[in-house]
């Protein structure tokens, strides 16, 4: 017997009310290509195309707007069964620490989704450099922490994503070798020390010629040709590229891992921890 993935179909009304493809990932906090798969699965499990391309939108075809509120029925029903057996409604006051970078595109899938599910929570967000989160002085502010750490490091958290360290920049603009213009986060960043160990290990010139702390300053930065950058793959931006060049040194890894401190509710601290992984996992 054939089964729908809920899944699917959550992707595939999102797609409708959010307007595209990008917005829907942006409001699951799921990257374009993965929103994609998901409706060409879709698709191919009905052997029926659900959406046709008018220039640049996605509109739904003939199936698609017939399918649309029979997806929106299965997708109350089973949010109405978890809801009716939920036997407290989470509520309260969230505070939340995560990297600048994933800030801007895995933070606005999760406030959107997160708050949609659990309305009765208030997530208040505090979004700085992973060592700063970490900190002594200032985890106990903290309910849930999503970090960066060195895979050489001993932490106290959960691994949640071994992830590539990678070069980025804009594929529009070729790269110049000689210096490296780098575009960087201040001191402290992991990043940036990967970055700069790396280049010292090495006989070519290199310079720093802009630093920000927010990823949509150094964005602009590399869009307007000032340098490259290195990130996470699960991070990067997609109006950004994998510079894949034998001359640029390998970066390595980097994990990414979460510390649920389950300080001021617990219960609500362990189904955002969830969340953040099934977001980041699903990528």
């Amino acid at each position: 017997m054939k089964q729908l993935s809920l899944d699917n179909l959550r992707t595939f009304v999102s797609v409708i009310e959010q307007g595209g493809y990008a917005k829907a990932g942006d409001w699951l906090g799921r990257s374009q290509p993965a929103i994609s798969l998901q409706i060409k699965k879709l698709e191919e499990q009905l052997g029926k195309k659900l959406f046709t391309k008018v220039g640049q939108r996605h509109m739904p075809s003939s199936d698609g707007n017939w399918l649309y509120p029979k997806a929106k029925e299965l997708l109350a029903l089973n949010d109405a069964i978890f809801h009716a057996l939920d036997p407290v409604p989470l509520s309260g006051r969230l505070r939340l620490g995560i990297p600048n970078e994933f800030a801007s595109t895995l933070l606005p899938g999760i406030v959107g989704e997160f708050s949609k599910r659990y309305p009765d929570v208030s997530l208040e967000v505090t979004s700085s450099l992973s060592r700063d989160l970490l900190h002594a002085s200032r985890r106990s502010q903290f309910d849930v922490i999503l970090a960066l750490v060195n895979p050489d490091e001993v932490a106290a958290g959960e691994l949640v994503l071994e992830d590539d360290m990678v070069w980025v920049g804009d594929k529009t603009r070729p790269l110049k070798h000689e210096p490296i213009s780098l575009v960087l986060a201040p001191d402290g960043c992991m990043y940036r020390s990967r970055v700069i160990d790396q280049l010292k290990q090495q006989t070519r010139a290199w310079k720093i010629s802009y630093t920000n702390a927010d990823l949509s300053g150094l964005v602009a930065a590399i869009q307007q040709g000032l340098g490259i950058t290195a990130l996470a793959r699960s991070s990067m931006p997609e109006n950004l590229t994998v510079l894949k060049d034998s001359k640029l040194p390998s970066l390595g890894k980097v994990n990414i891992c979460l510390f649920n401190q389950d300080t001021q509710h617990p219960v609500v601290s362990r189904t955002l921890a969830e969340f953040i992984k099934s977001k980041l996992q699903h990528r």
